[in-house]
């Protein structure tokens, strides 16, 4: 939790979930300004890219084809929306697994708070037309064509710097604004590019809150499936004082054992990561109809490897949860006949979950 001042001067506590929706107000507040617009979009100088635009389509050709060798299921599902809407999100993505990779990469160990920040200066440029190269072009373009805020880009580095000077969490508080950082901002950088359904009567800030559930659903589930590996790094991505509760301790997890007490505690986070993808599911029959099955394939997928983790008895220590390519192929169709239902006509989703 964060100390905020108030306009009358007094101290109070912020939790980070109040922290970040504030992030999605502006978020969706400067989506709303570009629906009331007469302009299709606001006009920005334009980009200037070395060559010609047959160099700009040749960067959307590359994030495409990074997209498709690392997301291939996500991939797929981009390729029925619009050719717009598209290449924006392989652009999105590709900027967020470059970024993931500077801590995460083969070159991690040599990454320093200083190179994250020479990376944010370069953020800067590609939001203001002055991409450093092809990949940056790509994305430099399409926040030139969408309403789309800086602020989840700059949070994601900082979930990047985070990595580099934290390796406990003491409490959910903590592990919520991480989770935030490296998964949540996605969300909101994807709905600008995504869309709302026109018929849509859910709020904007609704559709960006449940957004931001799936990023935060998604990396809880990463933590929850790596605990072994992450734990052979020296890393506990887990909430120091539920773990004190459940009568656990890092030195029980860097042993590996599955006990009851491990079974008790496993059970409580995983139904902690099912609630989100609860609340995410409320948002994505709101998005433009083109766009849905993307990411009820992300989000179908992710939760059965939840599923995956029970099935090994909690052994997430030395047994990696993964969803099986047959269990893939049915869920893909059943994330397409999800894709078709039209949005909920007279549902306020809540702000907050």
């Amino acid at each position: 939790s964060a100390i905020v001042v108030t306009p009358a001067g007094e101290m109070t506590t912020m939790t980070s979930e109040q922290k970040v929706y504030d992030v999605v107000l502006k978020q969706a507040a400067l989506v709303k300004r570009q629906l009331r617009s007469t302009d299709e979009l606001e006009v920005k100088p334009d980009i200037p890219i070395p060559g010609n635009l047959d160099l700009l389509s040749e960067a959307y050709d590359r994030c495409s084809e990074v997209c498709a060798e690392y997301a291939k299921t996500f991939y797929l599902g981009t390729l029925l929306m619009t050719p717009e809407r598209r290449k924006a999100i392989w652009a999105i993505y590709v900027w967020c697994r470059r970024t993931d990779e500077l801590v995460d990469g083969p070159n991690a160990s040599h990454i320093t708070p200083q190179a994250l920040d020479r990376w944010e200066d370069r953020l800067e440029d590609v939001f203001n037309g002055r991409p450093f190269d092809m990949l940056d072009a790509a994305l430099s373009d399409t926040v030139s064509n969408f309403p789309v805020d800086i602020q989840p880009f700059r949070d994601m580095i900082e979930g990047m710097r985070m990595d580099l000077r934290k390796s406990r969490y003491r409490n959910f508080d903590e592990l919520y604004l991480y989770c935030y950082y490296v998964a949540g901002t996605v969300g909101l950088m994807s709905v600008p590019i995504m869309g709302i359904d026109p018929e849509s009567k859910a709020t904007t800030e609704s559709v960006y809150n449940a957004a931001l559930a799936l990023g935060i659903a998604n990396q809880l589930t990463n933590i929850l499936r790596d605990v072994g590996e992450d734990a052979r790094r020296g890393r506990v991505y887990l909430p120091q004082d539920e773990l004190a509760q459940a009568g656990l301790s890092d030195e029980d997890i860097f042993a590996g054992r599955v006990t009851d007490k491990w079974r008790i505690f496993m059970k409580k986070q995983i139904q902690r990561a099912r609630k989100f993808f609860d609340e995410a599911e409320k948002g994505v029959t709101e998005l433009s109809g083109a766009s849905r099955w993307p990411v009820w394939a992300s989000l179908l997928l992710y939760r059965k490897i939840l599923d995956e983790i029970e099935a090994n008895d909690y052994n997430n220590f030395t047994r990696r949860a993964y969803v099986s390519k047959p269990k893939k192929f049915i869920a893909l169709p059943i994330a397409y006949a999800k894709s078709l239902v039209p949005p909920t006509s007279a549902r306020t989703l809540s702000p907050l979950s």
